[in-house]
């Protein structure tokens, strides 16, 4: 862990907003940014009618594009064409977070000149971007990935089996509105993998090696109350629950963007991409058990480290109700997560993954080296 007293920066949204019914000032902060709204949602449409409304009565143009699954590299470069005829003078994300990450993309990308595997990491040059994205606007409506504060875009490359990220500081969204009421009464298998992800979105920040004051501050708040949220949730509708995951998300992208994540984050960026209809937040709750074990395992005694990843396995067994910490896999499994295997992962594909996440930023900082074959009990233990 780094000395408290080393200096860091924080870089967040413009501006944040939580609250119910925040959302409805979109339409109002968008007119502030242009005439022509460029509207990326959700499949399902959650949200647009009013959004439409709200935008002619503020005199609005608005362009819309849909995205019903995780952006991949084809999608986005249709997605480019689509928009750029319309000259858009901000973008709206208003969905969950594939909605949101393909906005960040669009709004950081159609002021740019090259090609998009210029800027993407891994597989392509992961070149900074060459000019200021547009004006972004996030609207989250599940409580997840947190990437309403995020400065990167996760991007599928079936081509390489990977989804990589397009990333640069510059794509911090200018605004972020986080309204808990969009996600009340969102289907029970989404919260599940949406709330597990939001989970381990402020664990991976707390036990990785970059931490800071603040990204502290801000997990040992919300892993309990995410996790006692989530638990709620499990068995019925709960408004307050609704509202403590929706702050648990935001805080976890706060923190990841201003620390980073680990081993799990690592593997289901590999994952994601080899098992395409794999949901991101199903993987990560699948795969969080056994890494904290394996961290457990890997880091000294009596380590800060080794202090930190015991209070976040005691927070797990007393906010959902467990005898034990080694009884957290059948919890997810009794609430209806399936096993990597029901996702598409295959047992032949474990030492390609275990390979493949060593290189991933993710990876870099865990809170302590995993070994390929580390990784490989890990992807047979789910």
């Amino acid at each position: 862990m780094p000395d408290r007293a080393t200096p860091f920066t924080f870089a967040t949204a413009g501006q944040i907003q939580f609250g119910r019914g925040v959302s409805g000032r979109m339409a109002e902060i968008a007119s502030g940014f242009g005439k022509r709204v460029l509207l990326v949602h959700g499949a399902s449409g959650r949200g647009v009618d009013r959004t439409l409304r709200d935008c002619a009565d503020h005199d609005v143009e608005v362009t819309r594009i849909a995205c019903g699954r995780e952006p991949d590299l084809d999608m986005l470069t249709t997605a480019l064409a689509e928009a750029r005829p319309a000259r858009p003078d901000c973008v709206l994300s208003l969905g969950g977070g594939s909605v949101i990450d393909l906005g960040k993309a669009l709004a950081a990308l159609l002021p740019a000149t090259g090609d998009v595997l210029d800027h993407l990491e891994v597989v392509g040059k992961g070149l900074p971007l060459t000019a200021d994205p547009l004006p972004f606007i996030a609207v989250p409506t599940t409580a997840g990935t947190g990437a309403e504060v995020t400065r990167n875009a996760v991007i599928g490359v079936p081509e390489h089996r990977r989804k990589v990220s397009l990333r640069d500081t510059l794509m911090l969204p200018d605004v972020a509105l986080v309204d808990p009421a969009l996600t009340d009464n969102t289907p029970r298998a989404l919260t599940l993998a949406s709330g597990l992800d939001a989970v381990t979105q402020v664990i991976e920040p707390y036990l990785c090696n970059r931490t800071n004051p603040l990204t502290d501050a801000l997990c040992r708040d919300s892993i309990p109350r995410g996790l006692g949220a989530l638990n709620r949730l499990m068995q019925g509708e709960d408004e307050t629950a609704r509202d403590d995951m929706a702050l648990t998300s935001l805080y976890g992208g706060l923190a990841l963007a201003n620390a980073g994540l680990g081993a799990v984050h690592g593997l289901a960026g590999v994952i994601g991409g080899m098992a395409p209809g794999a949901p991101h937040g199903a993987i990560c709750g699948a795969l969080l058990p056994h890494v904290l074990t394996a961290n457990a395992e890997a880091v000294p005694a009596g380590s800060d480290t080794a202090r930190r990843i015991a209070e976040v396995q005691g927070w797990i067994t007393r906010h959902l109700n467990l005898d034990h910490i080694g009884a957290f896999p059948d919890w997810t499994r009794r609430n209806g997560l399936p096993a990597l295997a029901a996702m598409g992962v295959r047992s032949g594909d474990h030492a390609a993954i275990a390979k493949a996440a060593q290189t991933s930023s993710s990876m870099k900082v865990n809170p302590a080296p995993l070994s390929e074959q580390a990784l490989q009990d890990i992807l047979a233990a789910t």
